[in-house]
């Protein structure tokens, strides 16, 4: 799993068993391994590069991935059956008809020697849906006991039940514009919302953000990285104010957000994950708008809450079931998304 706030390739080797409907789990080993200098320029500028390159870095990204995910095994000495990876996105336009992943699902098979199934974003995105949030059925089958569950990573997204559907969506964008503004101050990320906590809320900029109209469009919405750039990075480039103002700003346009997502009902427990979960200005900012009771967990699931999933993900597609919600996506229909990459026979390498 790699997110839009490039920090790394999340690696969890996941226990999964379903009995009558219903789902154990287990993380029984995770770690993130922190991108290099190179890969992360690589893979900031790859948007804007030549179409020779992308597939040159699909190609090189998927034998990168599946290097690590060979050295994750051999090191704990873990068998496994099923390698799900999600990739990392590049390009995210559902409203044009196409979503990339890049990661070659046979490149990672070739590598690791395991079964891999990748690429679960593009039959969703066929089927005229988003190709996202694609979470919420792991939410659905894995934590149905919250009232909502809300992840704050590179982009927050929520997931809740409404009359026996499943909702969810992209709510605005979080770690892709804090981590952004936080590089220019020198730092990787705003630890604890520390740097964000120094400066002030402009209201005029908070009042620009919040007024932007993807907030007022209904689900199913998803975002990307186009639509950071084209929306959130021009108004703070405009605004005219420090870098420490702007976090400040963002951080509190962010829990607005969350804020107006989740609701104030003080019946309802939502669990947060995402590693906006350990920021913790944004969270006492994000309890200033709601009543509702936020529940972190213990930070193995915080972290690796996603990967988990798209473990699901993998699992699901594998014995042919839906993973793909119509609901939740705008699809024509629920489908099982993702490609088959098998590594070659022993006898035959």
């Amino acid at each position: 799993m790699s997110g839009t706030s490039l920090d790394g390739v999340d690696i969890a080797c996941c226990y999964l068993q379903e009995e009558s409907g219903h789902w154990e789990y287990a993380i029984v080993r995770a770690e993130t391994i922190p991108y290099s200098p190179e890969w992360k320029t690589l893979l900031q500028q790859l948007p804007q590069a030549s179409a020779l390159d992308l597939a040159h870095a699909h190609a090189a990204y998927g034998h990168y991935l599946g290097k690590l995910v060979h050295d994750f095994l051999t090191q704990h000495n873990f068998e496994t059956d099923l390698v799900a990876s999600h990739g990392h996105t590049i390009f995210h336009q559902p409203q044009h008809g196409f979503t990339c992943q890049i990661g070659d699902g046979a490149a990672i098979a070739s590598v690791c020697q395991r079964p891999v199934i990748a690429d679960f974003r593009s039959l969703d995105v066929a089927l005229g849906g988003q190709g996202a949030p694609l979470v919420p059925i792991g939410d659905q089958l894995l934590f149905s006991e919250y009232s909502s569950c809300l992840n704050i990573g590179g982009f927050a997204n929520i997931s809740f039940e409404n009359e026996g559907n499943r909702i969810a969506y992209d709510i605005c964008p979080a770690n892709i514009i804090l981590n952004w503004l936080s590089e220019k101050l020198g730092h990787l990320f705003d630890r604890d919302g520390l740097l964000a906590a120094s400066g002030h809320v402009d209201e005029s900029l908070l009042q620009q953000l919040n007024q932007i109209e993807y907030y007022r469009l209904p689900p199913p919405k998803s975002l990307g990285r186009e639509w950071v750039e084209s929306s959130i990075i021009p108004l703070l480039n405009n605004a005219g104010i420090s870098v420490r103002d702007a976090l400040c700003t963002v951080t509190e346009h962010i829990a607005v957000q969350l804020a107006k997502a989740i609701g104030s009902e003080h019946e309802q427990n939502v669990l947060i994950t995402g590693g906006a979960a350990f920021n913790a200005y944004l969270l006492k900012r994000l309890g200033t708008f709601t009543k509702t009771s936020l529940v972190i967990p213990e930070p193995l699931l915080v972290n690796f809450k996603e990967a988990l999933v798209f473990a699901l993900l993998g699992v699901l597609r594998f014995r042919g079931e839906p993973n793909c919600l119509a609901n939740v996506t705008g699809a024509r229909e629920n489908a099982s998304g993702g490609a088959f990459f098998l590594p070659a026979e022993k006898g035959n390498q």
